[in-house]
């Protein structure tokens, strides 16, 4: 199997994308009746199209890249990508460190500052799904599928199959899709994904999934929608901006201001490692564990 030509086949669905989110939200605006912001929405495409047709190109590859150059080169087998058996381990393997990649996104606020502009909208619509901004591939996030490549699977088959991941999860991204029935119990829906996205303090830290919401019903970071606990979306201290370059480094700001402000080395390096939201001699829910903050209340 080509991974590199159906990578370059995905390209394609970009368009189909944006035409998408376009119909949604002409149908939200003028056939539901709801309020719909066309400035956020004209700021998560541009966020889409420079980093995908300027930042991506400008900057290349990862700067994991030498590492996963060097997992390859010393990978323990090579798992030729032909049976059921294959496919189903590289799936399931991908979705697994999917799942700590996106965790780690939450709790480490070094990844944070590039995956909260994910979480800026604050409304939750299609549109939101390609609002990623500008720095992942400086963050080193790509490190979290190396394992996967030095086992035997090619690069090329690993970030492709994390491509099909981002494009299912395209379709998470909707208030109007109800929840799915026994669906819910093994993938993750818009429902598990409203979760996700919200700000709410009960729903915080939790649905990391892609495909797949086993790994968070196995690792206690699944949380379920309530009825009577509508979400709240956007960032906990919400931006109202529509600026695509501040969007993109307003996090990145944030965290230089804290690093610059530190009394000690010890707390400079917190700023950077420790959870989101983490301060001196405070514990909240963002620099807590969901089960010890559960067991606190």
């Amino acid at each position: 199997m080509n991974f590199a030509s159906f990578y370059v086949y995905l390209i394609w669905s970009v368009p189909v994308v944006v035409g998408l989110a376009a119909v949604e939200a002409l149908f939200l605006a003028f056939k539901a009746g709801q309020r719909y912001n066309w400035r956020a929405s004209l700021a998560s495409l541009a966020d889409m199209l420079v980093r995908e047709f300027a930042i991506n190109r400008l900057l290349g590859y990862s700067i994991i890249a030498p590492l996963i150059a060097l997992a390859w080169a010393h990978r323990l087998t090579t798992i030729q990508i032909g049976t059921v058996g294959s496919i189903l381990l590289l799936f399931f393997g991908q979705e697994f460190c999917y799942y700590w990649f996106h965790r780690a996104s939450h709790r480490i606020r070094w990844f944070w500052a590039s995956h909260a502009v994910h979480h800026s909208p604050n409304d939750l619509n299609l549109s939101a799904s390609y609002r990623f901004g500008w720095t992942g591939r400086i963050t080193g996030t790509s490190i979290f599928f190396v394992p996967m490549i030095w086992l035997g699977f090619a690069p090329a088959a690993v970030f492709t199959t994390l491509a099909l991941n981002l494009l299912y999860q395209f379709m998470l991204h909707t208030t109007w899709i109800p929840k799915l029935g026994w669906f819910e119990y093994v993938f993750n829906t818009p429902s598990h994904h409203r979760v996700h996205h919200a700000s709410n303090e009960e729903y915080l830290d939790a649905n990391y999934g892609g495909v797949l919401i086993v790994f968070d019903r196995l690792f206690g970071t699944f949380v379920e929608e309530r009825e009577d606990l509508p979400c709240r979306y956007g960032l906990t201290k919400p931006i109202h901006s529509n600026n695509p370059v501040y969007i993109a480094f307003h996090e990145w700001i944030a965290m230089g201001r804290d690093i610059w402000q530190a009394r000690t080395w010890r707390e400079r390096v917190l700023r950077v490692v420790g959870p989101p939201g983490w301060t001196p001699g405070k514990q909240t829910r963002a620099s807590l564990p969901r089960p010890a903050f559960e067991a606190a209340e």
